[in-house]
């Protein structure tokens, strides 16, 4: 076996509503969640079904790996396969040099940040970590969603007789991290986000006053989170006059809770009351252009090397 290979890492997800409790004390590094928010949690578990986060990245492992003909590992923070149990595997295979890339294009310290702390901490002196901050301006990427988008979005706009308005979507952040960059700490995580949506705007197409970007999944504890919401964009779009809407998270690499409850159900519904449709442009999951923009990101660092 090769000595080098490709570490993905993602977020974890749990298989069934029952393990949300157990879920939620990873994800908060075992502070105390209120049960009230361990209850909505599992409701919109409930309502999805399950969650094919783990499926779909184990997915997107194996269709890389075919690319690249390296290795390529699946890690998980929060959940099984946890990053820690990968990177034992990985150096009993034999690894010694890895190429680390978080399934979240854009950075932040309280996403990619924790991934690449966990990361590092797991391999030791065993691994040589290549970790991949950020992805955000991989051409490949960009060119994926625009893929994506294109086509629905057209026809969204035939059966509206109109320019249906595009919502570019991230997953919010605490304000708290944001709010430290301005004292040196440093959280490019917004202005990449919005860069993102600025490069898949225009390989779709769309000009200013077509498109609009919005933070969405805002916590449900803690202090106040980034906005613009995704309800005050669209309430904003509604009282302009807008009949419908076309939504892209362009922050989120395949399909999960917070696409097939937050857009598709909750957002759908949010919408729906103001009397406007909302359409969704397909998630990235394994397509072939998501697969071959990870493959460039991995052959730069491994050329590197």
């Amino acid at each position: 076996m090769p000595d080098t290979a490709v570490l993905l890492l993602a977020h974890g997800t749990p298989d069934s509503p029952d393990e949300v409790p157990e879920y939620m004390r990873l994800v908060t590094s075992g502070r105390n969640v209120p049960e009230a928010v361990i209850e909505e949690v599992k409701r919109r578990y409930g309502l999805i079904g399950r969650s094919p986060l783990t499926d779909i990245s184990l997915a997107q492992g194996k269709a890389l790996q075919d690319l690249l003909g390296v290795p390529v590992y699946v890690g998980m923070r929060n959940w099984r396969p946890y990053i820690t149990d990968t990177v034992k595997r990985m150096i009993a295979d034999g690894v010694k040099r890895v190429v680390a890339i978080c399934l979240a294009p854009q950075n932040s310290r309280t996403s990619v940040g924790l991934y690449k702390r966990a990361t590092l901490a797991a391999a030791g002196e065993s691994l040589a970590i290549d970790f991949v901050d950020e992805w955000h301006d991989e051409p490949l990427l960009a060119k994926a969603f625009a893929a994506k988008l294109t086509a629905p979005w057209k026809q969204a706009c035939a059966r509206s007789g109109a320019r249906v308005p595009v919502l570019f979507t991230a997953h919010s952040v605490p304000c708290r991290t944001i709010q430290a960059s301005a004292s040196g700490a440093g959280d490019p995580y917004g202005n990449q986000c919005k860069e993102t949506a600025a490069e898949v705007a225009k390989l779709a197409g769309l000009v200013p006053g077509e498109w609009f970007f919005a933070f969405q999944s805002q916590g449900m504890s803690g202090g106040p989170w980034i906005g613009p919401t995704v309800e005050d964009t669209i309430t904003g779009l509604c009282d302009a006059g807008a009949t419908s809407v076309f939504v892209q998270p362009i922050g989120f690499v395949c399909d999960h809770v917070e696409v097939l409850y937050d857009i598709d159900i909750a957002f759908k519904q949010f919408a729906k009351e103001r009397g406007m449709q909302l359409w969704r442009a397909a998630s990235l999951n394994d397509s072939a252009g998501f697969i071959a923009a990870l493959a460039a990101v991995a052959r730069r660092r491994m050329e590197r090397a």
